[in-house]
């Protein structure tokens, strides 16, 4: 291992290589999220939790690559299963001929995935894809048209599920129309919700407003309940600002979907592989969905989706729906490493969580301009505000407290409106924990004077 015991910032940052390959790239490559003001950090490589930037300075990962690498960068486990299977074949086709490492990982993921029942898995290449198939799924099996989703949802930017995503309008702007037949309902978000209800002294109060929404307004007046296919939702809205709903919110939704016939589908992209303490977000709520995607960690690193299904579900038709790369060799021999690491973390993942909430809880107490600290395992959000009774958005703090951050050593990502999200590898240690977490709060001192 490479033996780093805490950050070492060596040049300003952005050094002079950063800067000049920043630079480059704002010229060459496509406008994405980038951004060179608040995220200039150039990569060269990485290992474990530790990145280093192109003019040798060393950061300790609070970002996980968006929340891809939750075994660590370069897993040794995961490595040795790529160029073994590098050494054999790389692209099988797997969609036309028959490769044994994609059955291999689909007879695991039908086997963790909640639920006792028969269940299939397609494979695809990112979590846009694992939901594109999931709403294709929900259509084709159950010959219905519509969808509900959740205001703060993220489910991808390609048009099928950028028609269900409901985090920020620029992702939205500019590309109507996309999918007809969705609509939207609040998502209970116990902390900024359309009814001022506090829900985490009233959970059962905003519960029952977000179910009374969907069924006495949306599906008694304008959405007929028979032509709905599936809610689709994230257990914990990643994206959307790393919002945790009341416990007995999706039992609740789970009997609403139960009574008209509609799918539940899971969108586990972010909050799943372990991220949130269980292998998967959704048995924390103590429901099981019908349709469960993935991506992002699945492979440790290296590009994998899947959408995990009953089987009742199938296509069935040859043709319906297929890819290209889904299914790769080499991502598939990833994930199998990757998924018996993660079953290996789920103990310190438990442990670590102590840490954080109480850590952040007290940052919370000393800091006004915190309004939220919320969270589950390693899935943590960190909201800023300007003031605490209004709860106005403190974004351009909440960005300089990044940028400050990574000065200091620290690489972490936003998400929401005005919120720092906290997603550490499952392996960290409860040591670099701690010098993660003082190096957030000398940056939150330092702008927030």
């Amino acid at each position: 291992m490479s033996g780093v015991i805490g950050p070492k910032i060596v040049t300003q940052v952005p050094g002079p290589r950063a800067k000049a390959i920043i630079e480059r790239h704002h010229k060459s490559v496509a406008t994405t999220t980038n951004d060179p003001e608040f995220m200039p950090l150039v990569i060269e490589r990485g290992e474990g939790v530790w990145i280093w930037d192109v003019d040798g300075n060393v950061y300790l990962d609070f970002a996980t690559g968006i929340g891809v690498n939750n075994v660590g960068i370069r897993h040794p486990e995961v490595q040795k299963a790529i160029e073994e299977q590098l050494n054999k074949i790389w692209h099988a086709a797997g969609t036309d001929f028959y490769i044994e490492r994609q059955v291999e990982l689909a007879e695991k993921l039908n086997q963790i995935a909640p639920g006792n029942f028969q269940k299939k898995t397609f494979f695809s290449n990112s979590g846009a894809e694992s939901n594109e198939a999931a709403i294709k799924l929900a259509r084709w099996s159950t010959q219905r048209k519509l969808f509900i989703g959740f205001i703060g949802a993220f489910h991808g930017r390609t048009l099928g599920v950028l028609s269900v995503t409901a985090s920020k309008t620029t992702q939205r702007s500019r590309f109507f129309p996309t999918m007809p037949g969705v609509y939207h309902a609040p998502y209970p978000n116990p902390y900024r919700n359309p009814w001022h209800i506090d829900g985490y002294e009233n959970p059962d109060e905003l519960v029952s407003r977000a179910i009374e929404f969907i069924e006495e307004y949306m599906l008694n007046k304008y959405v007929p309940p028979e032509e709905v296919a599936a809610f689709m939702f994230e257990p914990i809205q990643g994206e959307g600002g790393y919002v945790v709903p009341p416990k007995n919110f999706f039992r609740e939704l789970k009997k609403l979907a139960d009574k008209y016939g509609i799918l539940l589908i899971d969108d586990e992209v972010q909050m799943g592989m372990g991220r949130t303490g269980k292998m998967f977000a959704i048995e924390h709520f103590g429901v099981i969905p019908d349709i469960l995607t993935l991506a992002k960690s699945l492979g440790g690193g290296i590009p994998i989706g899947a959408t995990v299904y009953r089987s009742d579900l199938d296509f069935g038709t040859l043709g319906a729906h297929s890819n290209t790369f889904g299914g790769n060799a080499v991502a598939c021999a990833a994930a199998l490493a990757t998924i018996n690491v993660i079953q290996k973390s789920l103990d310190n993942v438990a442990k670590l969580e102590k840490i954080f909430k109480e850590r952040l809880n007290e940052m919370k107490e000393r800091y006004a301009n915190i309004g939220d600290v919320r969270g589950i395992g390693l899935a943590w959000g960190v909201e800023f505000v300007k003031d605490r009774k209004t709860k106005e958005y403190a974004r351009a703090e909440r960005d300089k407290i990044i940028l400050e951050a990574l000065r200091r050593g620290l690489v972490m990502l936003p998400c929401g409106a005005s919120t720092i999200r906290i997603i550490p590898a499952l392996i960290m240690t409860e040591e670099q924990a701690k010098i993660g977490l003082d190096i957030f709060e000398q940056a939150i001192k330092a702008i927030l004077k």
